[in-house]
């Protein structure tokens, strides 16, 4: 009987790929939420402000993504 329960690093590359991105995000969507919030006076200030929480939903996404893509590369039975 052979054991296949040796990590797969194509999908663990892909999840570290996945949690970098999220790494970008997570500084990228506070600060364009920053500069939207001290800027509430220009013609931007709205759409500034939608693109920075999706940004920050962006990251949140990710992040879990990224984990959970980890976690399948580990324990995850190949067929």
């Amino acid at each position: 009987m052979e054991d296949n329960n040796h990590t797969d690093k194509d999908v663990l590359v892909k999840g570290v790929k996945r949690l970098g991105l999220c790494l970008g995000l997570m500084f990228l969507g506070p600060t364009i939420v920053h500069l939207a919030l001290d800027n509430s006076d220009k013609s931007l200030y709205i759409p500034l402000l939608i693109l920075g929480f999706l940004l920050c939903i962006g990251a949140v996404v990710m992040l879990f993504l990224g984990i959970n893509t980890i976690l399948d590369s580990m324990f995850k039975k190949k067929k």
